[in-house]
């Protein structure tokens, strides 16, 4: 599993120097993470491409071009302001952090689980479970628990 500090640190940034596109790369797990924030509406659209601009014709992902390919991200801002204030990793390589459930109803209905503290209204957390990465209310309704990959607000 590759680790998402590298999204959230992309996709901060992007939103920081208020650029309209942002690329990461191209892997199943940031395609997941990308999905659930375009669910949410932290960005407009998700598209492959190279390292260059995105695609405009359906190209697929073969061994000769995997490293050049890329996720493009159109970031959204709402008054000049960005949608996407932080997006902050949770669990790391060196502190990995599993929730189960219960500990994620905590989460999301105000109280602390272990030592993190609770969602606020706007913000999601996103957590990769054995049915692949989920925000957490999916992940309750799939009752699954996981690892705390970020939260978003």
């Amino acid at each position: 599993m590759p680790p998402p500090h590298d999204i959230c640190a992309r996709v901060q940034n992007g939103f920081l120097a208020r650029l309209k596109s942002i690329a990461i790369p191209d892997t199943n797990m940031n395609l997941a993470i990308c999905n659930i924030l375009y669910q949410q509406g932290f960005i407009s659209s998700v598209r492959r491409g190279n390292h260059r601009k995105p695609d405009t014709t359906f190209t697929s992902t073969t061994p000769l071009n995997v490293a050049t390919r890329r996720l493009w991200l159109e970031l959204k801002f709402r008054d000049n302001q960005p949608v996407l204030h932080k997006m902050r990793l949770v669990s790391k390589s060196s502190r990995r952090i599993y929730m189960n459930v219960d500990e994620i109803v905590s989460l999301c209905s105000g109280r602390q689980a272990k030592w993190i503290s609770s969602l606020q209204p706007g913000e999601i957390a996103i957590f990769s479970t054995d049915r692949g990465v989920l925000e957490a209310r999916d992940a309750i309704k799939v009752n699954r628990g996981g690892e705390f990959l970020c939260r978003v607000f």
